[in-house]
């Protein structure tokens, strides 16, 4: 499978980590959608059908294991990874992203490196 030239969809309620994460991932050759929220990022799920999703937990409205638990109920996109983005790296938090389906946990903020090399581990093209 090629991980080149995939589709990542960026949910992020930070400006900053949205912009940093879509620069890191166009360097590596992929297309990138931005969601500023769990809203947000639902319909974008549905019209873009991202290989891969990275998604903030501490977000408005809809938070991150919120939005991941409803992407995953979906048949559709039930097998997407799911990897959630979090400033904070508590066992806690990592078990409630897996419960809910996530496959990885992501400290913020990430390097180039971390992000890309994530991509590589779970992206994988349609």
């Amino acid at each position: 499978m090629s991980t080149t030239g995939l589709k990542v969809l960026v949910i992020d309620d930070s400006n900053t980590i949205r912009r940093s994460a879509e620069i890191f991932l166009k360097q590596g050759g992929h297309e990138v959608m931005l969601a500023e929220d769990g809203f947000d990022a639902l319909s974008k799920v549905n019209d873009y059908e991202p290989n891969l999703i990275f998604c903030d937990i501490l977000m408005p409205r809809l938070d991150g294991y919120q939005t991941c638990a409803i992407i995953k109920r979906n048949a559709k996109f039930s097998s997407v990874p799911v990897v959630m983005l979090s400033s904070k790296d508590g066992v806690f938090d990592k078990a409630r992203g897996r419960m809910v389906g996530s496959q990885e946990y992501l400290t913020k903020p990430f390097t180039k490196d971390q992000l890309l090399q994530t991509v590589q581990q779970f992206g994988t093209a349609k």
